[in-house]
């Protein structure tokens, strides 16, 4: 029987012979890229030559009986299943129930009739379509924007106020209060909305995830509505406005193209005003082509006071554009006693210059005595009247 060769059995002077290890043809490094190499070749043909025209976004399938839809007579239903609802005749507008999602409010919004739902797939709430004009919208690459036509402007179409209420102010010292800062966070917007009176203009950035729907709802309650446009302040880019904004260093064809992206966000405002911008505002050649864009578009134009030296005002009254200018910034120091002192003075204004504007942001305190100043305002002989109202009253030197 043969004994294993080993150190003992060798002959003197010998080593033993060695056994032969499996080698692999590659490192584990090489293995390693092999198989990122090989994951990114895969993802890659799935992106490129995957027929997904929706690019991953949630699908929504809906089962319908195509015998609804052609007339016939419909088939019974299995048992677990509702009853089929009964056609409706061609000339009966056909209705779907939309559910808010926050709240578990029903609405129904019609679809049209002939029961063509495709003409109305992208239609909007009836709350963001309420009260605008058709003739008044202008379709762009970003979506609708304001546009005057056949001699009426959107300045008057959506100015809030009525007929009595402009001759009141005609007649007396009056008071426009603007909340500015809206759309974004939905809390302090409702809030605004509801607590505060119809009279008080409400201005909304373009950001926020639903703005047609806040916005829809301060019209139902009859505020009237600015837009702000994000501009460069001088400490931009440390400071900044947000997404598409307006500023000096691009060329004025690059600022009206972002421009038109905000003014698409929502339908149904008065004019413009500035978001930030102290450095906007004040250079010729940045804010002059923004400003005739608005003019030509029939929408005014509100300066909120926060840029001493901002040109808005000239370049406004150049292009017969409607303008005011704020007189104070109420809640500049954000106490009870501090916003009580700025509405006082604002008053004085008024009874000075024949109107007076404010503006404010949507903090708790100032709705709440924002609110309790206007309740108490007529007692003394003023009114409280939208932007448009006081922007139109001319103003005593």
């Amino acid at each position: 029987m043969a004994l294993p060769t080993d150190d003992l059995t060798a002959p003197l002077g010998q080593s033993a012979p060695r056994k032969r290890r499996l080698r692999l043809p590659f490192t584990a490094p090489q293995a390693i890229a092999a198989t990122l190499g090989l994951f990114l070749l895969l993802f890659l043909g799935f992106v490129l030559f995957n027929d997904n025209p929706f690019g991953g976004e949630p699908i929504a399938r809906v089962a319908y009986d195509p015998a609804s839809l052609s007339g016939d007579k419909p088939q019974a239903a299995p048992k677990q299943a509702a009853p089929p609802v009964a056609a409706a005749e061609p000339s009966t507008p056909k209705t779907v129930t939309i559910i808010d999602g926050s709240s578990g409010q029903r609405r129904e919004m019609p679809i049209g009739a002939g029961g063509d739902a495709s003409d109305n797939a992208v239609a909007e709430p009836a709350v963001a379509l309420a009260g605008i004009n058709q003739k008044l919208l202008e379709n762009s690459r970003y979506g609708m924007v304001p546009i005057a036509a056949d001699g009426l402007k959107p300045f008057r179409a959506y100015a809030a106020g009525s007929d009595l209420l402009r001759a009141r102010a005609a007649a007396m010292p009056s008071v426009a209060i603007v909340v500015t800062g809206l759309g974004v966070g939905a809390a302090k917007t409702n809030d605004a909305i509801m607590k505060l009176p119809a009279a008080v203009t409400l201005a909304f950035t373009p950001y926020g995830s639903d703005p047609s729907k806040l916005v829809g709802q301060a019209r139902a309650q009859k505020h009237e509505v600015l837009l702000q446009i994000p501009m460069e302040p001088f400490d931009y880019p440390d400071n900044d406005p947000g997404p598409q904004t307006l500023l000096t260093s691009l060329p004025a064809d690059q600022n009206i193209d972002r421009l038109m992206w905000h003014m698409s966000r929502f339908q149904g405002y008065v004019g413009l005003a500035n978001f930030m911008g102290s450095r906007f505002v004040v250079t010729d050649t940045a804010l002059q082509p923004i400003i005739k864009e608005a003019a030509r578009r029939g929408l005014g134009y509100l300066d909120d006071g926060s840029a001493p030296r901002s040109i808005a005002g000239p370049l406004a009254d150049a292009q017969a554009m409607p303008f005011a200018k704020a007189d104070a910034a109420i809640d500049a120091v954000p106490t009870a006693a501090e916003i009580d002192r700025t509405l006082a003075r604002l008053e004085g204004i008024a009874r000075e210059r024949g109107a007076a504007i404010g503006v404010a942001s949507a903090l708790p305190v100032s709705i709440e005595r924002i609110g309790i100043w206007a309740r108490q305002l007529e007692s003394r002989g003023l009114i409280l009247v939208p932007l448009t109202t006081a922007m139109m009253k001319p103003k005593s030197s």
